[in-house]
């Protein structure tokens, strides 16, 4: 019959105390008093039934016994943290940070968050909203939607959403122009600028409303959120990115009373470091949002 273990308080002392060859230091890391490690230490010596230290007026030194027992000991009590870490580990979510603008988490994301978590449970799909680039490295980030031509060099670049302009408005602003609209009714209406006013000069000369100044008219920055609330709100017309209002349409607060949109050489894209996919749960957040795009 095996005999029996000594008491895991007395290895933990022991343990401590040969790392900081100090029966002080290795109390205060274990909240305890030096007498208590020191009675503990002698209780193991006893039990084992040879000396782990060396005890000199002012230090500790380690017998050759004792080197030996705490190699193996902080061994073994590593593994134990890696047991340990491994089964907290599948108790908890996973934690995948993508980063991205606002207005592209609140329109495009945040209404299809609910599925992903309910399909995913055990993936934390947390958001970081910047306008600026990140680094993968340094800033914690998995994945990250930008917005351009889709040139990030060190990282993969996969086109997600597309970046038309269209015109929208409320049903009840859309009405006031008739069943037949035409862009040059538009001169008496407000026009809301979602950064600059330059997207509706470009889709005002496509429609060939020349007349139209297309100058007038708030700009609600820093993105699409203020100008797609304020077309919701009744207030006037807005030119937004198609996929940011594409809720909004699917349920009627919204209209796009004009067929013609602007394509944009700019669009969405999901970039990554080339290693992110080597963890489950990031590959599970970049299959979703690419299905997720080709449904939009």
């Amino acid at each position: 019959m095996a005999e029996p273990l000594p008491s895991l308080s007395s290895l933990r002392a022991f343990e401590a105390a040969a790392r900081h060859l100090s029966m002080t230091r290795a109390g205060e890391e274990l909240h305890v008093t030096a007498g208590a490690i020191s009675l503990q230490v002698r209780e193991l010596e006893a039990n084992l039934g040879l000396a782990l230290f060396e005890r000199h007026p002012r230090r500790l030194e380690l017998t050759a016994a004792g080197q030996d027992y705490a190699t193996l000991l902080r061994a073994a009590f590593r593994l134990i943290r890696q047991a340990t870490d491994s089964v907290r580990a599948h108790a908890r979510p996973d934690i995948v940070t993508l980063s991205c603008t606002t207005g592209f988490a609140v329109h495009w994301l945040m209404p299809r968050l609910e599925a992903f978590q309910a399909a995913h449970p055990a993936v934390d799909l947390r958001f970081g909203t910047t306008a600026r680039l990140v680094d993968f490295r340094t800033d914690g980030v998995a994945l990250a939607v930008r917005h351009g031509l889709g040139a990030y060099p060190g990282l993969i670049s996969e086109k997600l959403v597309k970046d038309d302009l269209v015109v929208v408005a409320s049903p009840e602003r859309a009405a006031r122009l008739g069943p037949e609209p035409a862009a040059r009714q538009l001169s008496a209406e407000t026009l809301i600028h979602d950064a600059g006013r330059n997207d509706w000069r470009l889709w005002l000369e496509a429609e060939g409303a020349l007349d139209v100044d297309w100058r007038r008219g708030p700009v609600i920055a820093p993105d699409s959120n203020g100008a797609i609330e304020t077309a919701r709100a009744g207030l006037g017309f807005a030119l937004v990115r198609e996929s940011f209002a594409a809720a909004d349409l699917a349920t009627g607060r919204l209209v796009a009373p004009f067929r013609r949109g602007i394509a944009s050489r700019f669009a969405y894209y999901l970039v990554y470091p080339p290693d992110a996919l080597d963890r489950s749960s990031v590959r599970i957040v970049r299959d979703w949002l690419r299905a997720e795009a080709d449904l939009a």
